[in-house]
Formats: structure tokens, C-alpha cells, sequence
């Protein structure tokens, strides 16, 4: 008889991060909770769909609802009848207020909970904020494992609190094969070099240190260089003025949304990725999944420091210490600006494919194995 696994992501389940799920196989029937409000879409997903209202689902004034929410504290609702027929029921990150309601209901309910964890900040009580310090202590003393997306989230749950023989390091997966097309480069037809960013349009993402990194190389001459980024969020405004600012009107392009079957497309044409993050007080890089997805296609990166970065991308990477721009000007003029546009870096392909969403299937099957048989030896 198959096991039950539910997925609990709140409003943010993502294709990209349960696709590995889709190939657990026969001995395993998944299903994920999804609300009415969710920020992606899932319809793409082979696997069952429970949907659910939030509290926020119920309030109906999209704005009034969000702040009700938040003052009541979000929650689904009618959680309890989605969960009864679980064996596992699989959250992410102990602050978060669908992993707390999971765990306040485990005992009752009598599944086992696994909780990923991205964040390699710990901020236990002092840097935690009141309203998730019970979440943060409900899931600790719930969880049964805790899957660490790299080995520095790792070390920030131990420093959580977390029992360390709960605590495994399990990296999420992409679809190497998709992003294996970016490995025949498409350079622009003018001979120019392509500076792909992508991620939230936020100020911890360094978007604007590539900008500046952009308006140095072309005072120093290099008229050849362009970049392009990918993203929305609630820089735009100051990003776009920047780039004005700077002098880079016609030689930067901002995309909003690229479709995710697009992007290796977009990888193909870059000369390299750059990734520049900022650290902030509760936050650093957790993973960077646009890392990832470069590797699969050879793309060199250029990068900084901040978090999880040089742990993900390895020892074939380009670092710069994060906010220094003008270091981050000289990695890529000597680096991937050196050659012809499109040149591949030399690929790692032990480390390419253990992010593969195969190998993060398997992971994850290994451990929904030993824990159900924990649970029945």
C-alpha cells in the first residue's frame, strides 16, 4: 500500500520546488495543499491538488485581507480534514505559519513531519520577530526531520535548536535536461557580450551593483557589453532610474517575467550569470536556484559571496566579496568578457547532477522510506 505524503507550502507552491515529487514513484501518493491565493501556478503538476481557503482566502478584500491575516495570523482553514489521511505531511521553514499549524496538529493526527529549511541565518528569539517565535518553537519540537538545502542551512538549524540526528542536508533539484540546451551558446547576432541577472527586483539581489558594475566597464571602453535582467518586485522604479542615471538606457534590458520553458533560451544568448546578493539582517543567499540552472548549461558565473552561493556553485566560480561593484567589474572583464561571447565554462558534472530533480527524488524517497519504516519497526 502506497504512503500518503502532503505538501504544505502556504501561498508559495512552486512547480520548481515540488517537481521532484512527481517522480517518487509508485510507492508514494502525493498530493498538495493549495489555496485559492497561491502565488504560482500548479495546474502543471501530474500529481493531486487539495484546494484550500487561508484566512486571507476568506476575507475576500485582497489588501484587508492580507493585513487581517496577518493581525489574526494566517492559517488554512479545514486543514485538519486535508491531513487526516497523511502519513507525512512535508512543510518548509520552521517560522513560517503553515509548518506551525502542521506541527500543532501531528500529535493529534499521528503523521510523521518533515520540514525543509533554506534560511542559513539562525535568528533564534533575538532576531526572530515575536509574532514567529512560537511557530519557530512548535516545528523544533515537532519535527521529526529536517532536510537542509545546503550544508550552511544545515549548521544555522543546529544552531536552532534542531536535534542534529534529525537533521540531513537534501539540495532541491532542477530539470538539468531543459537547462542542457543553454550549452550551445546563441550569442547576440552583433558580436556583443550578454550579462544575464535574474531574480527579484529587490535590493538584497544586488541588481543595481551589476549597473554600476555595467557603467564602469563602458567608461573603461567596452562598448561590446549588455546586460539583461530578469524580475519584478518593488525596486523596479529605482533600478530603471538608475540605469538611467548611469548612462545605460539602450544597453540594459529589464524583463519582468520570463515563462520558465523560455529560460534556457535566455541562458544560451548570456555570455555569463551574475548572481551579486547583499547580505541583510535577516537574510543572506539560501541557495540561488538560477545558479543551478546556469551549471546545467555550462554558463559561467560571476558571483558574490553572500550565504550559500560559494557552496552551490563550487570552486569553478567567480566571487566577488558582496556590494563591491567595482571588483565585480574586474571579475568579469577578466573573466568571461575576456573571450568570444557565448564561450561555456568546463562543467562539473558530479556536482551539475546532484541537483538534478532526479537525484533530489531520490533523496527525498530515501528519506520518506526510513521514517515510515521507523515509524512501523
Amino acid at each position: 500500500m502506497s504512503a500518503s505524503v502532503v505538501l504544505l507550502r502556504g501561498l508559495s507552491a512552486a512547480p520548481w520546488d515540488l517537481r521532484p515529487h512527481e517522480l517518487l514513484g509508485d510507492g508514494f501518493r502525493v498530493s498538495a495543499v493549495v489555496a485559492p491565493g497561491n502565488l504560482y501556478d500548479t495546474s502543471e503538476l501530474s500529481f493531486e491538488r487539495r484546494s484550500a481557503l487561508t484566512l486571507s482566502d476568506a476575507l475576500r478584500v485582497p489588501a484587508l485581507g492580507r493585513l487581517g491575516a496577518k493581525a489574526a495570523g494566517e492559517r488554512f482553514l479545514g486543514l485538519e480534514a486535508h491531513l487526516r489521511d497523511a502519513d507525512i505531511v512535508h512543510v518548509v521553514e520552521l517560522g513560517n505559519w503553515y509548518s506551525a499549524q502542521a506541527a500543532r496538529l501531528k500529535q493529534r493526527l499521528g503523521f510523521k513531519l518533515v520540514v525543509s529549511a533554506w534560511e542559513t541565518l539562525p535568528l533564534r528569539r533575538s532576531y526572530r520577530n515575536v509574532r514567529t517565535r512560537p511557530y519557530a518553537t512548535a516545528v523544533l519540537a515537532a519535527g521529526d526531520v529536517f532536510l537542509a538545502a545546503t550544508e550552511r542551512a544545515r549548521t544555522a538549524l543546529l544552531l536552532e535548536g534542531a536535534p542534529p540526528d534529525r537533521v540531513q542536508v537534501a539540495a532541491p533539484g532542477i530539470d538539468v535536461e531543459r537547462f542542457a540546451a543553454a550549452r550551445t551558446a546563441d550569442p547576440p547576432p552583433d558580436g556583443s557580450h550578454l550579462v544575464l541577472s535574474a531574480g527579484r527586483l529587490v535590493w538584497e539581489k544586488g541588481h543595481q551593483d551589476l549597473l554600476r558594475a555595467l557603467a564602469l566597464l563602458r567608461r573603461e571602453g567596452r562598448e561590446d557589453v549588455r546586460g539583461l535582467i530578469v524580475g519584478d518586485g518593488p525596486e523596479r522604479s529605482r533600478l530603471h532610474a538608475l540605469c538611467s542615471d548611469l548612462g545605460l538606457d539602450g544597453s540594459v534590458e529589464f524583463r519582468a517575467a520570463v515563462p520558465y520553458e523560455e529560460m534556457p533560451a535566455i541562458y544560451a544568448r548570456a555570455s555569463c550569470l551574475v548572481l551579486a546578493s547583499l547580505p541583510v539582517r535577516y537574510w543572506e543567499e539560501q541557495f540561488g536556484m538560477v545558479l543551478a540552472e546556469a551549471m546545467a548549461g555550462h554558463l559561467p558565473i560571476v558571483a558574490s559571496t553572500s550565504g550559500a552561493i560559494p557552496e552551490v556553485v563550487g570552486p569553478r566560480g567567480t566571487f566577488v566579496a558582496p556590494g563591491d561593484w567595482v571588483g565585480l567589474a574586474h571579475a568579469l572583464r577578466d573573466g568571461p568578457l575576456a573571450g568570444a561571447p557565448g564561450a561555456r565554462s568546463e562543467p562539473e558534472t558530479e556536482r551539475i547532477e546532484r541537483f538534478s530533480v532526479a537525484a533530489a527524488a531520490e533523496r527525498l524517497g530515501r528519506v520518506y522510506t526510513e521514517l515510515l519504516g521507523t515509524a512501523s519497526g
